[in-house]
C-alpha cells in the first residue's frame, strides 16, 4: 500500500521566523483553482476582503459578509496545500468588542480549517489582538491605508502624508506587534514612513504600495494578472488576462456563429 507523502502547511511562527531573511511572498486567492496555482510559490496565501471588488463587483469592501469570507477560505483551503491561509473578518465583523471578534475569528477558523486571520487595525486593535492571540488565534494585522475605513479617509488614497498621521500609523503597528500579531500588512504608504514601520517591528512586515525593504510583499492576484482596465500605481501587471480572455471569448463566439466549434473531435458518435 503506497503511503501519500504529507505536505506540512507554513504556519504563523514560521512566517514570524522570517523576519529579516529572505522576503516573503503573499498574493490574494478567493476561489480553489487560483490557490492550486500560486500556492507552489508563496509562502502566505490572503483571502482577502477584496473578493468584494474584485469577484463580486462591489464599490468597496464594506458590504462584504463573514458567510462570504467562509465561503471563498473554504475554497482557498481545498486548492492549497503548502502556504499558510489566512481569512480577512470583514467589516463590522469584529470591531464592538474583543468577544464579537473571537466570535468570528472561531467561526472562520472552524468552519474554513484555515491558520490565521487579518484584521485592520485602527487604535481600538491592540486589545482585540492580544485576545485573541491568547485563546489561539493568530492574528495577522494590517496599517496604513485600510480599506474597510474608506469612507472616513474618503477614498483610496495613500496615507501618512503629515506628521500627525504617519505618527498615528507607526503607533498602531508597534501596538499590534507588542500585542501578538505574527505580521502586519503596510499598505498606501510612503517608503520612508514604511521604512521606520518595518525597523519599528519585531514581525514581518508586508507591504503593498510601501516599499522594497519590507519583509515580504502582496498583490491582489486579479491586479498583478491584468483582469481589469484600471491598475493600482503601487501594482505590476505581470500578464494581460483581460486581453488573453477577450481573444478567447471572440474567438470562441466566432467559431460558434459559424458553427466551426463543435468540430468532430469535440463531439461523441457511438457505434
Amino acid at each position: 500500500m503506497s503511503v501519500q507523502k504529507h505536505i506540512s502547511r507554513m504556519t504563523a511562527p514560521g512566517i514570524t521566523a522570517r523576519k529579516g531573511g529572505e522576503p516573503i511572498v503573499c498574493l490574494t486567492a478567493y476561489d480553489a483553482p487560483t490557490a492550486a496555482i500560486i500556492d507552489e510559490y508563496c509562502d502566505l496565501i490572503l483571502v482577502g476582503d477584496s473578493v468584494g471588488m474584485v469577484v463580486h463587483g462591489l464599490n468597496s469592501t464594506v458590504g462584504v459578509t463573514l458567510e462570504m469570507m467562509i465561503l471563498h477560505g473554504q475554497a482557498v483551503m481545498r486548492g492549497s496545500n503548502k502556504a499558510l491561509v489566512v481569512v480577512d473578518l470583514p467589516f463590522g465583523s469584529y470591531e464592538d468588542s474583543v468577544e464579537s471578534a473571537f466570535k468570528s475569528a472561531s467561526k472562520v477558523m472552524m468552519e474554513t480549517g484555515c491558520q490565521a486571520i487579518k484584521i485592520e487595525t485602527g487604535s481600538y486593535a491592540a486589545a482585540t489582538i492580544s485576545y485573541l492571540t491568547e485563546r489561539g488565534i493568530p492574528v495577522m494585522s494590517h496599517v496604513g491605508l485600510r480599506p474597510q475605513s474608506v469612507n472616513v479617509l474618503g477614498g483610496y488614497r495613500a496615507r501618512g502624508h503629515d506628521q500627525k498621521a504617519a505618527a498615528e500609523i507607526l503607533a498602531n503597528a508597534k501596538a499590534a506587534a507588542e500585542a501578538g500579531s505574527f505580521a502586519i500588512v503596510v499598505e498606501g504608504v510612503n517608503t520612508k514612513l514604511a521604512d521606520e514601520v518595518t525597523k519599528a517591528v519585531n514581525v514581518p512586515t508586508i507591504g503593498i504600495g510601501a516599499s522594497s525593504n519590507c519583509d515580504g510583499q502582496i498583490l491582489v492576484t486579479p491586479d498583478m494578472l491584468g483582469l481589469f482596465e484600471r491598475t493600482p500605481k503601487f501594482v505590476k501587471k505581470y500578464e494581460d488576462l483581460k486581453g488573453v480572455t477577450e481573444r478567447a471569448v471572440k474567438t470562441y463566439a466566432e467559431e460558434v456563429k459559424s458553427r466551426v466549434f463543435p468540430s468532430k473531435e469535440y463531439t461523441y458518435k457511438f457505434k
